[in-house]
C-alpha cells in the first residue's frame, strides 16, 4: 500500500479524464442520435433499457430517468430475459441496448428474439462495428480513449458517457413531449417538488368548524377565547351574512394590550384590521407560502366569490404539508 499517494491529484486526474470522455461525445453525435429519438417518441409501448454488469446499473439509472421525464420504461436484465422475462418485451416496445464492447454474451443472446418480434433496437456502444452495434436501428457511440481506472479495467469513463448520453436523450425527449414541471410532479407526488406543484390551499386548510370566527357584535375577550381555541394565532369577524369584515390576530392583540383597553366591553370591530390579505381555495399552497413571506404574515384567511370565509391556514400547516 503506497501511503504517499496524492489522493487529490489522483482524484482530478480521473474527473478530467471523465470529463474528457464526455466531451467527445459531442463529435459523436449525428443522425442516429436523432433517429433514436424519433423511435422512442415513435414508440406505442415501452422503452426498454437492457445491459450486464455495470452497464446494467446505468441501464437501471437511464430507465428511470426516462420514466421520470415523460418516457414510460423500465429495465430488463439480459441474463433473466433469457430465462423467461424476455415475455416483458413486446413488439409495441423499443429496446436500448447497452454493452461498452457491444459484444457481451447475455446481450447478443436476445438479440435474435428482439429482431424477430421486429422490436425497434437501440444500441449504446464503445465499439461502433461491434455486432450490437451492426444489429442496431440507431447506435449511440460512447467511445472513450481511455478508462480514468490506470489498470484500464474498471467501468469509468465509459458508464460515465453512457450515463450522460442517455441523459441527453431523455431530455431531448422531454423537450420534445413538452414535458412540463407539473408532468414531472405528478410522477414524484412523494418529493418536495411534487407537493409544491400540486397541493392547493384546498388540500391544507382548515375548513368548517374548524374556521375560527366571531361576529362583529363580539367583544374583545370572547374574540380571544375563538383564537384560543382554533389555535391558528387568529380568527376572522363577519357580519351576519357570513361576510368577511376582517381578522383579529396575535400582532392585533399585543398592538391592543400596548394601550389600556377594557378587554370585556372593547368590541372587537374596534381593534380589527379590515384590510386582511385572503387567497381563494384553488391556488397552489406554493403560492400561499409567497404571499405570506412577502406580506410577512403567519396566516392566511380563504375566502369563495362571495367573501365569505371557507378556510384559513397558517404557516405550522404549510410546515406540516411539507410546502416549506
Amino acid at each position: 500500500m503506497n501511503n504517499e499517494l496524492d489522493f487529490l491529484a489522483s482524484a482530478k486526474r480521473t474527473i478530467e479524464m471523465e470529463r474528457d470522455a464526455v466531451n467527445d461525445l459531442l463529435t459523436y453525435l449525428d443522425g442516429d442520435f436523432e433517429k433514436a429519438c424519433k423511435l422512442a417518441l415513435e414508440c406505442k409501448g415501452r422503452v426498454i433499457v437492457t445491459g450486464m454488469g455495470k452497464s446494467g446499473h446505468i441501464g437501471h439509472k437511464i430507465a428511470a430517468t426516462l420514466a421520470s421525464t415523460g418516457t414510460p420504461s423500465f429495465f430488463v436484465h439480459p441474463g433473466e430475459a433469457s430465462h423467461g422475462d424476455l415475455g416483458m418485451i413486446t413488439r409495441s416496445d423499443v429496446v436500448i441496448a447497452l454493452s461498452n464492447s457491444g459484444e457481451t454474451n447475455e446481450v447478443l443472446a436476445i438479440l435474435p428474439l428482439i429482431k424477430r418480434m421486429k422490436a425497434p433496437l437501440i444500441s449504446i456502444t464503445g465499439n461502433p462495428q461491434s455486432t450490437l452495434s451492426r444489429s442496431a436501428d440507431a447506435n449511440l457511440n460512447v467511445t472513450i480513449s481511455q478508462e480514468a481506472c490506470p489498470l484500464g479495467l474498471a467501468p469509468t469513463s465509459s458508464t460515465t458517457a453512457t450515463l450522460v448520453i442517455g441523459d441527453a436523450l431523455a431530455i431531448a425527449l422531454l423537450e420534445a413531449r413538452g414535458f412540463s414541471a407539473e408532468d414531472f410532479a405528478f410522477s414524484h407526488p412523494g418529493g418536495s417538488l411534487g407537493r409544491r406543484l400540486l397541493l392547493k390551499v384546498s388540500d391544507i386548510m382548515h375548513s368548517g368548524d374548524d374556521i375560527p370566527r366571531v361576529s362583529d357584535s363580539t367583544m374583545l375577550n370572547d374574540a380571544l377565547l375563538e383564537v384560543t381555541r382554533k389555535r391558528l394565532g387568529m380568527t376572522t369577524v363577519i357580519n351576519r351574512d357570513g361576510v368577511l369584515q376582517g381578522v383579529f390576530t396575535d400582532g392585533d392583540l399585543r398592538r391592543t394590550l400596548d394601550h389600556d383597553v377594557d378587554m370585556k366591553n372593547t368590541p372587537i370591530t374596534e381593534v380589527m384590521t379590515t384590510q386582511c390579505t385572503t387567497v381563494t381555495s384553488d391556488i397552489l399552497a406554493a403560492e400561499a407560502l409567497q404571499i405570506m413571506q412577502e406580506k410577512q404574515i403567519n396566516a392566511l384567511i380563504v375566502l369563495d366569490t362571495e367573501r365569505h370565509p371557507v378556510g384559513a391556514l397558517n404557516m405550522h400547516d404549510m410546515l406540516k404539508a411539507g410546502v416549506i
